[in-house]
């Protein structure tokens, strides 16, 4: 398998130039929680707009499209948070977009895409990939993937520049994976900046293709009903993309799973303990860091809280 050219560092940093002044810098947190040698700080995407970290790779996606580009609109798949981050950007635009969401994705996520202007086509989660690109072969619509995009990693990749600049002396970062455009861009910035630092990636164990494939040396897939599992519904995709597998296997130090007890468990901590409201996937790196103390090491720790969007419902169940 041939690599493929990576985002680097200038295209990260080109990306938090572009995207300024349509996404917030969101604080890096100090806790309580976990290990005296390593003490834990939380990347509080959660606080961005929109909810989460993906309106970063959207907006970077949006302002790189052409003039004929934008005049036929964007489409997606998503199960809610590249779903409402891309609606976001597009309506902020002025351009149309249709988001594909799966019938599993939370209520609350596919409303709030709806109320920001987007076309929302619902359709089982194995159908999606297929439903997006025949409404891209209809009407000439652009696709923004939710992750194997070099657009997209490299707008994701400005949390890692902020983790960087917000605590210099950071020593391991836990990233939750789906897709892996998150944990690509941050990556990629921090082993640039600061090629000491580790960077691990936390997935549900129902949902561990990528952990599987990491211990094997190559892109491993998982079926629908497989990942489907998982509590942690924006970690439901069933293979990382290939861009992202590339930047992985070239920047990421390590690989983890969590239960879903765990995930519960981390979600209640973060909320009860930190103050800071988070959904399922948002808490699956701090689940990391809290069920693998003898992977942890030693020195400042970030665990990137990548989403906040959690149905009421779930939320009072995981708080009782």
């Amino acid at each position: 398998m041939s690599t493929p050219p990576l985002v680097t560092l200038a295209d990260i940093e080109s990306a938090a130039a572009r995207i300024a002044g349509a996404v917030r810098r969101t604080p890096l947190v100090p806790t309580q929680l976990g290990h005296a040698d390593a003490p834990l700080w939380l990347k509080a995407e959660s606080l961005q707009l929109g909810g989460s970290f993906k309106l970063r790779g959207a907006a970077n996606a949006v302002a790189l499209l052409s003039d004929e580009e934008r005049a036929h609109g964007v489409v997606t798949h998503s199960s809610g948070n590249h779903a409402q981050a891309l609606a976001r950007a597009a309506r902020d635009a002025g351009i149309a977009v249709t988001i594909v969401m799966p019938t599993q994705a939370p209520a609350i996520k596919r409303e709030a895409t709806e109320a920001l202007g987007a076309t929302v086509v619902v359709v089982d989660i194995s159908e999606r990939a297929a439903v997006t690109e025949q409404i891209r072969a209809e009407t000439g619509a652009v696709f923004v993937p939710p992750f194997d995009h070099p657009a997209i990693i490299a707008g994701q990749g400005t949390v890692g520049l902020e983790i960087a600049d917000d605590l210099p002396d950071v020593a391991t970062v836990w990233v939750p994976v789906s897709g892996g455009g998150l944990i690509s861009g941050i990556a990629a910035a921090l082993k640039a900046l600061s090629p000491q630092v580790r960077v691990v990636g936390v997935e549900p164990e129902l949902a561990g293709d990528l952990a599987e494939g990491f211990a094997a040396g190559h892109p491993v897939s998982w079926s629908s009903d497989r990942t489907g599992r998982t509590i942690a519904d924006g970690l439901r995709v069933t293979a990382v993309g290939d861009l992202n597998w590339h930047h992985i296997r070239a920047h990421v130090d390590d690989v983890m799973t969590v239960s879903e007890d765990q995930i519960r468990a981390a979600m209640r901590s973060t909320i009860v303990e930190a103050k800071l409201v988070c959904e399922p996937s948002g808490a699956v790196a701090v689940a990391g860091y809290l069920a693998h103390a003898d992977r942890v090491g030693r020195g400042p720790a970030v665990a990137v809280l990548s989403g906040g969007n959690v149905e009421s419902s779930l939320l009072r169940e995981v708080l009782d």
